[in-house]
This record gives C-alpha cells, sequence and structure tokens, in this order.
C-alpha cells in the first residue's frame, strides 16, 4: 500500500496519510499463556482512539473494540495503550487503520483468532463502523476435518 502518493478526488484536496514508516506506533509486548488449549476469550474496549482524517486534518475518534483467543502469547495491556495512544498523530482513513491494527496484533500475538471493531464517532452525518478480524489458519483446518501437516 503506497500512501505517499496525492490520491486523486473531486475535492481537489492534497490527500496524504502518514506513510506505515513514518507512524512512530510503540510496540506490542506480549507475555506467555500460561494455559494452552484452554481457550478463554479476552475483550478490550478502548474508547478514547483518535486518528487524523487525511482530508480534513481533523481528528477522528472511535471506540475499538477488540476480542481475541489466546494460542500461546497474550498483549500487555501498557504497551496496547501506548500502541493505540500512538495513532493520535497518524493521518490514516478509518478502514486502513482497523486492518493496520488487526495485522500488528496478530504479528506481535499469534492469536487463534481475533475479531476488531472501530466504532466511529459521526462526522458529517455519517456514522462508520469498520470490522475485521482473524482466525489462526490451523484453528480453520482442524474444526473442517483437514490436517494441515
Amino acid at each position: 500500500m503506497n500512501t505517499t502518493l496525492q490520491t486523486p478526488n473531486q475535492q481537489g484536496l492534497d490527500i496524504r496519510s502518514t506513510p506505515r514508516a513514518e507512524m512512530n506506533l510503540y510496540p506490542l509486548d506480549t507475555f506467555p499463556y500460561e494455559f494452552p488449549g484452554k481457550e478463554i476469550k479476552i475483550n478490550f474496549e478502548i474508547p478514547e482512539f483518535t486518528c487524523i482524517c487525511p482530508f480534513s486534518d481533523f481528528p477522528d475518534f472511535a471506540t475499538i473494540r477488540l476480542e481475541y483467543v489466546p494460542h500461546e502469547r497474550c498483549v500487555e495491556l501498557k504497551s496496547l495503550k501506548l500502541y493505540i495512544n500512538a495513532f493520535r498523530s497518524v493521518k490514516v482513513f478509518h478502514e486502513h487503520v482497523i486492518n493496520m491494527i488487526l495485522e500488528d496484533f496478530v504479528a506481535a500475538c499469534d492469536p487463534l483468532s481475533v475479531e476488531i471493531e472501530g466504532d466511529f464517532n459521526v462526522r458529517g452525518n455519517i456514522k462508520t463502523t469498520i470490522r475485521a478480524s482473524y482466525e489462526k489458519a490451523e484453528v480453520r483446518s482442524q474444526e473442517s476435518g483437514v490436517s494441515s501437516e
């Protein structure tokens, strides 16, 4: 995804998302899950998420809801808070930020599954909710009776 190029638009605006390499996101730390094989669901609600709209340069506010089933690692909460708060100075579209959070979370924790929702505040009379999910391939194979070996 090349976000450094100007995106053409009908309004003639200079729309540039912050390049991924310049986002300076805090790394997600993890710790070992001591009960592998025992599935639990962990839910987070982050009601003060903020990023910057690439169109207007105004802040976008959302509640992020994240639910995951750990595999061998759990996310450490302070690092999650610092990671999420780092988006406050990032220009990014709603659709992209939810996918980025999902990708970074999966890379850090390698969960069995994760669901994320970005419930963005109304802007210009439009309410946006974005949902994305991930399920570990091994889990899908076992459920369907297909061996991944």
